[in-house]
């Protein structure tokens, strides 16, 4: 459905490149996904953090080319973390997982992102 260099939407999962390490991927099935929030990102605000946080509420997972992006997503796990992604095509992964995981349309203009 949807692949990128650190991302990859299936038919059952989202594959994350790179979440915990460098080298390792995270599955999540959409059925684990509670809900998906389309936010902009700025300086302070994830675009410049390649991996990892400075608030333990939220995950980056690894992305070289983070800094060049202007909106990421956030995911909603029903846990404490929430893990921070951003892919190549924001609006065809958001889809993906909002179909996929029955989560229905998305709301108006993405705000602020987290400080990640």
């Amino acid at each position: 459905m949807y692949q990128d260099r650190w991302i990859e939407a299936t038919d059952d999962a989202l594959r994350i490149r790179g979440y915990c390490f460098p080298w390792g991927t995270k599955r999540i099935p959409y059925g684990k996904i509670k809900g998906v929030e389309r936010v902009t990102m700025s300086a302070f605000r994830g675009q410049w953090r390649l991996w990892g946080t400075a608030n333990p509420k939220y995950w980056a997972s690894l992305d070289p080319k983070r800094g060049s992006k202007k909106e990421g997503l956030v995911l909603d796990l029903g846990r404490f973390v929430h893990p921070f992604i951003t892919p190549d095509d924001v609006a065809a992964v958001d889809a993906a997982i909002r179909e996929h995981a029955g989560l229905g349309p998305a709301a108006g203009e993405a705000p602020p992102g987290p400080i990640v």
